[in-house]
């Protein structure tokens, strides 16, 4: 039997500049330098390092930030800042593509949204944007997430959003207590 070509081909994403994504009342940009501050922000917030499991020197943050570009054009992730269209054009959370697999058409998401910005569905408004943008513009077939099983506030993100709790993987995630159970949530391209 011949093989099949991957869903999406090699070079698509990085044959594509990284977008702005304007949608659900959010801005949804590529990192820029002068993030910094949100950054380290972020990784010294408890309830972003409990789930995160990192904190971040400005030295770290510098790298994270500067990581980005090399992820898109190697096609193996992005990220974005997330800004309340409302607000005033600081950042609130980030959303990324941890991992892009195209010949799989699959991506794996990941987000937290700074204190802030927590209450305004900042995080299920920021994921279900790029989820419409992997589809449509990526061409992928998946996007998945996984959150902790004690990680309540992701499982409500991941339901907003309309992606469908598959199962448990059992002792999946390192976290600063010790290994834990993960959700795994999915969206394909067919879900309406």
């Amino acid at each position: 039997m011949p093989a099949l070509p991957p869903a999406v081909p090699p070079g698509s994403m990085a044959a594509l500049t990284q977008p702005e994504i304007h949608a659900n009342g959010l801005v949804l940009r590529p990192w820029r330098p002068s993030d910094l501050r949100a950054v380290v922000a972020a990784y010294a917030d408890p309830a972003i390092r409990r789930w995160h499991c990192r904190t971040m020197t400005d030295d770290e943050a510098r790298d994270w930030i500067g990581a980005w570009p090399d992820r898109w054009r190697g096609e193996t992730g992005a990220g974005w800042a997330v800004l309340d269209a409302g607000e005033a054009q600081e950042v609130a959370g980030q959303i990324s593509l941890r991992r892009v697999v195209l010949a799989d058409g699959l991506a794996e998401v990941s987000y937290w949204v700074l204190p802030g910005a927590r209450g305004r569905r900042v995080a299920p408004r920021a994921l279900a944007a790029v989820t419409a943008w992997c589809f449509s513009t990526l061409r992928l077939h998946r996007v998945e997430l996984c959150h902790s099983t004690e990680n309540a506030a992701s499982c409500r993100v991941a339901q907003h959003a309309g992606f469908a709790a598959e199962g448990t993987k059992r002792g999946e995630g390192l976290h600063a207590d010790g290994w834990h159970d993960m959700h795994l949530h999915a969206r394909l391209d067919s879900d309406s």
